[in-house]
């Protein structure tokens, strides 16, 4: 062997690039070692030591716990209080544990792909004895040597990569405990017995049940009667609360641009302004305005000689003035919105339907809901999302209310995520509140990823 032979020999050595990853997943850090990665093997190293040391006993403790939710409930000895178990603060230890261990594994893997991905970069740039690439002298070695170090290009490419996912890291660490943990706490939760009376930490202790809190709110009478409702109602006011906004912010729209209307500029601005006020005082005026003992409205018809109209006392009554209230607040924003859509449908389409003879519904119809239903199918879905959860309204107007004997915790208004809004800060049915939340995500999801799908917007291409 050449003296260059020997030195390209002692730099990358015989071993490929599978025995520089056996190493490192062996132990953190060896196959950076095996390929003279000194530093970045040491800090493999020590990282593993003190997550070895430090991180997998309390990993493996939490764990245990998000398996058993404690054992020991607190109780009193002797008249004094002796802490017990907290079966919630468990839960939420073992998802912060799952997480960290799945950091580790994954710090893990990109030790084992390190070490794989640089040997193999000696490798293909001659570092490796393999007879693929020989030096016939020593100045030729000594040149070579410096280049097998830095890898070249193919090894300053995952850097790049790396150092993206570093900048990343902060924003995906964020969204990971401020979303992701929090979801996963509440899909957690239907499957426990965590509800007033009996299973209230840290007094007593919490279990998980499997699936039972479903069947309960599946099977039990009273359960399904009040879901089923609630559920019934909160569809119907989605779709209505929708589609009466969207046309008739379509309708006033059309008036607004017609030929024979002048002063555009005006009524549009008087139109404008209910979206300019803010909605929470907007829906507490309408609560004093429609209160049916003291309420201006009223006062207005008793001086008429017309009866008084329970506004928010009768069930029927009350989902209608919660509709009219949402018109009124939701139709300024689809009016402009739509009004500048119209400004862009072209003018010598409607030229050529009026030389063919077509009427004003016929044009309508053939071209301006095709054009703004093009223009705006996302933003109508998303409408109905909003509304399928539109908590202030109902919960600021009406309460709920009236109250319906028939409905656990609920009341004739009630949609979903206002029930579950009581059964969580009101009755303590955590359980059943985080099922419904579950089924509530699920429908409005389906719903909004189907109907997205099958838009232009979605389909076109570019």
């Amino acid at each position: 062997m050449s003296r260059g032979d020997r030195a390209i020999a002692y730099r990358a050595g015989p071993a490929g690039p599978a025995t520089a990853g056996l190493l490192s997943a062996v132990c953190a850090g060896g196959g950076q070692l095996l390929n003279r990665q000194y530093a970045k093997g040491a800090i493999f190293m020590a990282a593993y030591a003190v997550a070895l040391i430090v991180g997998v006993p309390r990993i493996g403790r939490a764990l245990e716990g998000l398996i058993t939710l404690g054992d020991t409930p607190t109780r009193i000895v002797d008249g004094t209080l002796v802490r017990g178990d907290h079966s919630i603060f468990l839960l939420i230890n073992g998802l912060l544990a799952l997480f960290a261990g799945a950091a580790l594994l994954l710090l893990h893997a990109l030790n084992v792909a390190d070490a794989y991905r640089h040997r193999a970069a000696l490798i293909a740039g001659g570092g490796a004895f393999s007879g693929t690439r020989r030096y016939g002298d020593a100045a030729a070695a000594a040149q070579a040597l410096p280049k097998l170090g830095r890898a070249a290009p193919t090894h300053r490419r995952p850097r790049d990569g790396r150092t993206a996912l570093l900048l990343l890291a902060p924003a995906l660490l964020f969204v990971l405990f401020v979303s992701v943990v929090p979801m996963l706490f509440n899909v957690l939760i239907a499957f426990t017995n965590y509800a007033s009376p009996n299973h209230i930490p840290d007094r007593s202790l919490v279990s998980w049940t499997g699936l039972q809190t479903f069947s309960r709110l599946l099977s039990d009478r009273a359960w399904t009667s009040t879901f089923g409702g609630i559920f019934a109602w909160n569809v119907v006011w989605a779709v209505l609360s929708t589609l009466v906004a969207y046309f008739g912010g379509l309708a006033v729209a059309l008036l607004i641009e017609h030929r024979l209307v002048r002063f555009k500029k005006l009524w549009r601005t008087a139109f404008v302004l209910p979206w300019a006020f803010p909605s929470f005082i907007a829906i507490l005026v309408f609560r004093v305005l429609f209160n049916g003992a003291l309420g201006p409205v009223n006062g207005l018809l008793e001086r008429a000689g017309l009866p008084a109209v329970p506004w928010l006392s009768d069930p029927t009554v009350a989902k209608l003035t919660v509709l009219l209230v949402h018109f009124w607040m939701s139709m300024p924003f689809l009016m402009a919105l739509l009004a500048g859509i119209l400004t862009t449908i072209p003018k010598d389409l409607y030229e050529a339907a009026e030389v063919d003879g077509a009427g004003g519904a016929s044009k309508f119809r053939r071209i301006t809901m095709p054009h703004v239903l093009i223009a705006t199918s996302p933003i109508l879905i998303m409408q109905f999302a909003s509304n399928f959860n539109n908590f202030n309204l109902i919960y600021l107007l009406t309460d709920g209310g009236p109250p319906n004997p028939d409905y656990y915790f609920a009341g004739s208004t009630d949609i979903l995520l206002s029930w579950i809004y009581k059964m969580t800060l009101e009755q303590n049915q955590f359980n059943m509140a985080s099922a419904v939340s579950i089924v509530m995500f699920v429908v409005v999801a389906l719903v909004s990823v189907l109907n997205y799908s099958r838009t232009h917007s979605f389909r076109e291409k570019d």
